[in-house]
């Protein structure tokens, strides 16, 4: 019996919110259902943006003998014809729909990895703490991608299709992949579900093999450390008469660097064991600098200045369960939104200290370069800005001049006032610019 006809996506009356971007994905570890993607807004860029995420269209791409059908799924994918899509290992699943009322149920099957290649995935990255940071920070390096054939081939991949349409990949079957292309663009762990393994046990292994790992370098580290120091015994000392006490032992050095936390375990009503990881990892940070330079790095800090620098300190980008914990927990010792940490973070990642108080802070500047800024964006090619206070803005674009005497690039939505910092700052607004656009 077929299924019954899933609701059209409202994405398709200009204007109307869809209905299921309020709704949250719905995520076990080898099940993940996420809600209908909203069209996307500049349908002429490259559809996927990592380079893991384009070497999943390819792999469609690779199989196709038609490519207007590529072009015409691309096209149901832009415009939000796709329905809530689910994961499983091997397989992702979607209602796409076409030019018949009743929407048609298309699939990708993926060959799944065995056990052999998840475990020199495993034993590679946790060998690399690189690695382990990048996976945290949802990146792939490719030569940890290198080591289990994560990405698919042109055999790995199989679409399917109720449709009428016998030559595969159809268009619907095509816009499920490019949809699939944007969700493993944000989270790679929806590919490596795909390829068998769901996101909790493979962290979970990765936590066991390194810190056996970190066992075994601490024990090599001790063996090669050679005999232990000199030592005077307590009683010896002050058993005899005070002239005749020895000097104390020599002091111990400071480390060249901050040495790595102990692994927690994973229990039941204990504290997640990633921000008790970042918890430890800062503090051991902040005394070795308060021993070394005989300074704390962030004593002037207000609270909400450190927990946006914790925040942005962490290997993640939200999408974790980890990370949303640390979001929640910091917006809320702190009296704001996740939301407002979020963005915090972000102009923090651009400029630290700095930029956050770009971000938080209007200021009129004096005569100077602000004045000058206008002049040289239009003699670069630019649109023509518009000046308030410490901000010059055109349409979605806009660059905020900061006390440091940088120029911090934003960015909107056109016609909304949703900025969010971009780019790299400069003390050149022509830099700034180009940065947030892409071109340095």
């Amino acid at each position: 019996m077929s299924p019954a006809r899933p609701r059209r996506p409202a994405a398709h009356v200009p204007g109307r919110a869809r209905s299921g971007e309020q709704a949250q994905a719905r995520h076990t570890d080898t099940r993940r259902t996420f809600p209908p993607l909203p069209p996307r807004a500049r349908p002429a860029t490259a559809f996927a943006l990592t380079w893991w995420g384009n070497a999943w269209v390819d792999a469609l791409e690779d199989t196709a003998l038609d490519p207007a059908r590529l072009a015409r799924g691309r096209a149901y994918a832009d415009r939000g014809h796709v329905d809530a899509i689910t994961v499983t290992p091997g397989r992702v699943v979607a209602y796409v729909h076409g030019s018949r009322p009743r929407p048609y149920r298309a699939e990708l099957v993926l060959r799944t990895l065995p056990d052999e290649a998840w475990d020199r995935f495993v034993q590679s990255a946790a060998a690399r703490p690189d690695h382990m940071a990048s996976l945290l920070d949802k990146d792939v390096p490719h030569a940890l991608a290198a080591t289990c054939g994560l990405l698919p081939a042109v055999d790995d991949l199989t679409p399917d299709c109720t449709c009428p349409d016998r030559v595969q990949p159809c268009k619907h079957a095509a816009a499920l992949c490019h949809q699939t292309a944007r969700l493993i663009d944000e989270d790679p762990f929806v590919l490596f579900l795909l390829r068998g393994r769901g996101e909790q046990e493979l962290l979970a292994a990765l936590t066991r093999r390194h810190a056996a790992h970190t066992a075994q370098e601490q024990s090599e580290g001790a063996e090669a450390a050679g005999p232990e120091l000199d030592s005077v015994p307590a009683r010896d000392v002050f058993a005899r008469a005070a002239d005749r006490r020895p000097p104390p032992p020599p002091e111990f050095p400071p480390p060249a660097r901050p040495e790595r936390p102990p692994s927690y375990p994973q229990a039941q009503g204990a504290p997640d064991p990633l921000s008790l990881d970042l918890l430890a990892t800062e503090a051991a940070a902040r005394a070795h600098a308060l021993l070394t330079t005989g300074a704390d790095p962030i004593a002037g800090f207000t609270p909400w200045q450190d927990a946006v620098r914790l925040a942005a300190a962490h290997p993640g980008a939200g999408l974790t369960a980890a990370t949303r914990t640390l979001y929640a927990s910091l917006a809320r010792g702190t009296g704001r939104t996740p939301g407002d940490l979020a963005r915090a973070v972000a102009a923090w990642r651009q400029g630290g200290a700095d930029g956050l108080g770009v971000l938080e802070e209007e200021w009129d500047p004096p005569a100077g370069p602000f004045d000058r800024a206008r002049p040289a964006l239009l003699a670069a090619g630019h649109p023509e800005f518009r000046p308030r206070r410490n901000h010059l803005s055109a349409v979605s674009l806009q660059l905020r001049l900061g006390r440091d005497g940088r120029w911090y690039g934003y960015e909107s939505d056109p016609g909304r006032e949703d900025w969010w910092p971009r780019g790299e700052p400069s003390p050149d607004p022509v830099v700034a610019l180009d940065s947030l656009l892409g071109r340095v």
